[in-house]
């Protein structure tokens, strides 16, 4: 699967931030959370719409 089947812009969502497909969840907010030391399974507690893919989308892909 691409990035692009799991991460999208929309200039009307977050000011055209890249978010995670169907959700309002940045990917900037994912990679700031995982730089601050949260890890995977505590993010998908916290996010429960998310999946391991998204997150690892995030870390592979630059966007």
């Amino acid at each position: 699967m691409e990035y692009k089947d799991r991460i999208v812009s929309n200039p009307n969502i977050l000011q055209g931030k890249p978010t995670i497909k169907g959700t309002r969840i940045s990917v900037e907010l994912i990679l700031r959370k995982l730089g601050e030391g949260m890890s995977i399974e505590e993010l998908l507690e916290a996010y429960p719409v998310l999946t391991r893919e998204d997150i690892l989308t995030c870390r592979r892909r630059d966007v």
